[in-house]
């Protein structure tokens, strides 16, 4: 009898200390946690001034009209009034207070000194990028943005505008909007952030002017100097392969208010949603402005077809965090504009008058093998959301599958090198 009696005893003990286990290795991996499903709706659409970096906002309520557009103007759903989206635990890293990070961050401009920077670690519910389903509903999120609304009641969070303030789709105007989405408890929001708007990219708009600008400061090496026949957006230049570096930072932070406006939207909706826990996402510039908003602010990001926006985090000499990871950009080898290929005279970017120049990205890369697996041509056409949406996203993709996976593996982008051939350096104006 004692050793039914030992067993009896033997058998919970095993199962607490496995149990124990098993917590202790799922602790260690945050990453590997999934949690519940999050489903999104429509709340807010948002505007904001390349003047002035002021934000204005609309409510979307499901009597509005524009939520009655959403929800059948679209045959592929991509503007559907919801969205079910697999999320998980992810690691981000926080500085402690957005007055540090911009102390740091000019202390580095104006003096070339780096400051320490506390940052925080934390584990937050973010999106799940390694599932398929969860990658498509956060495009189809992202279309979103450039969808035009027709009767938004505007407001803003200051006394500084009128209540009919839709500059962001007036037809003269430029500048930067996307659409706020969030659970029915508030305690997860999304905001997209608009991209591209030029014809060459798939569609002009009434952003696309301002949107040259941006690009071509952002992503080009040197003022979107690509030969003698090029006005460049800049006075940087030097002659030959030289490229004034004083110069050149100088006028990002001067010239583009695209990262200011990005810091203040955030500010705006964290006013908004004070207790909530904020992604970003974005497709083409929008995704490369997210990837810097998520930097600064340690939030989840998620873009698509994103042009290389390294070097422009260095220009801007945003102090960089312990890792980037939290960062997860999504693009296929078709597309020469997030590939860095889109350049040269010749180019399709250069004839639309761009000069998409960097390749580089922060944090992970999900990258499609369109070329080698489905042969796809190498086209500026295939840089599209919607193009992503249907041809990419919306069937399971083969190689991944073969691998026992959903998407292909996020991956680091360690040995990239970008802009070559030039010399940057202290090359003061003739």
């Amino acid at each position: 009898m004692l050793l039914p009696s030992a067993a009896s005893l033997l058998v919970p003990f095993l199962d607490w200390l496995l149990g124990n286990r098993r917590d202790e290795g799922t602790h260690c991996n945050p990453s590997n946690q999934l949690t519940p499903s999050l489903r999104f709706e429509l709340r807010h659409l948002h505007a904001a001034s390349t003047s002035n970096a002021e934000v204005a906002f609309a409510d979307v309520r499901p009597s509005s009209q524009v939520f009655k557009n959403m929800s059948s103007s679209d045959p592929f759903g991509s503007t559907k009034p919801s969205y079910d989206v697999r999320s998980r635990l992810t690691k981000t890293f926080k500085p402690s207070s957005f007055e540090a990070h911009n102390h740091a961050r000019l202390r580095s401009l104006r003096y070339g000194e780096n400051e320490w920077l506390d940052w925080g670690e934390d584990e937050i519910i973010g999106p799940d990028v390694e599932s398929r389903e969860t990658l498509l509903e956060l495009a189809k999120m992202t279309n979103n943005a450039y969808v035009e609304p027709n009767d938004p009641a505007w407001y803003n969070l200051t006394d500084q505008w009128s209540i009919s303030y839709p500059f962001g789709w007036e037809p003269e105007s430029d500048g930067f909007r996307g659409h706020v989405f969030a659970t029915e408890d508030n305690s997860t929001v999304v905001v997209s952030i608009k991209g591209t708007s030029a014809g060459v990219f798939g569609g002009g708009g009434p952003t696309a002017k301002k949107d040259k600008i941006n690009d071509n400061l952002l992503f080009s090496c040197c003022c979107a100097r690509v030969d003698w026949t090029w006005s460049t957006v800049c006075g940087c230049y030097r002659g030959g392969w030289k490229c004034d570096q004083n110069c050149l930072e100088q006028a990002l932070i001067e010239d583009s208010l695209f990262y200011p406006i990005g810091t203040n939207l955030y500010n705006n909706i964290t006013y908004m949603y004070p207790n909530s826990n904020i992604w970003v996402i974005g497709h083409s510039l929008g995704g490369a402005l997210a990837s810097l908003v998520g930097i600064t602010f340690g939030l989840p990001v998620v873009t698509f077809e994103s042009p290389g926006e390294r070097l422009a985090a260095s220009r801007l000499h945003l102090p960089s965090p312990p890792s980037t990871h939290h960062v997860t950009h999504v693009y296929h080898t078709a597309d020469p504009i997030a590939m860095g290929t889109c350049n040269g005279v010749l180019s399709s970017c250069a004839l639309g008058g761009y000069a998409m120049e960097t390749r580089c990205h922060l944090g992970k890369t999900i990258v499609y093998d369109t070329v080698s697996n489905a042969s796809w041509t190498v086209d500026v056409r295939t840089h599209g959301i919607v193009n992503v949406i249907e041809r990419l996203l919306s069937d399971p993709w083969p190689p991944s599958i073969e691998a026992g996976r959903e998407v292909p593996e996020p991956t680091a982008e360690v040995d990239c090198v970008e802009c070559y051939s030039w010399q940057f350096g202290d090359f003061p104006a003739g």
